[in-house]
């Protein structure tokens, strides 16, 4: 009894060099260095903390105008967050925290560039939170793969 659960206890067999899948991005035909290539969790994350920091501190000076209520600011930060997203998503091909941490979105199904029904898309399947935390082999986010997206290094 012992010897069956220990099989499963321990996890899988490790793989041996060689037999791994690739690198990630080598499906989507992106490079493994350098620009063009899959950012990491690491960067992606900053940029949308950066995004978010922007949101909130526009909030805050609609907070100094009167335009939000103190009792709004929260939804206010997530529509400026969103609004901004899209349409710098859209015009540029990166968000202002992308921006800063050099990087940039781009179509993976050989489109020019992310349109808007797509932005928007991505845009809500982010303020949903949930749909970036699963991940496939590639470490895209669910808002990517539903909307044939990849971040990339600039």
């Amino acid at each position: 009894m012992a010897r069956e659960i220990g099989s499963w206890l321990s996890g899988p067999e490790p793989v041996k060099p060689g037999e791994g899948e690739g690198y990630p991005g080598q499906a989507l035909g992106l490079p493994e260095t350098g620009p063009r290539s899959l950012a990491r969790m690491g960067r992606r994350f900053a940029a949308l903390l950066i995004d978010w920091l922007i949101g909130y501190g526009l909030a805050a000076l609609g907070i100094t105008f009167g335009i939000v209520s103190a009792a709004t600011l929260s939804t206010a930060v997530l529509v400026i967050w969103f609004v901004l997203g899209v349409i710098s998503l859209r015009l540029f091909g990166f968000t202002p925290g992308q921006l800063a941490m050099g990087l940039m979105v781009v179509p993976v199904d050989n489109r020019l560039h992310v349109g808007t029904g797509r932005a928007i898309v991505r845009g809500l399947l982010l303020a949903l939170v949930i749909p970036p935390l699963f991940t496939d082999a590639d470490g895209r986010g669910l808002q990517d793969r539903l909307t044939m997206t990849a971040v990339v290094r600039r």
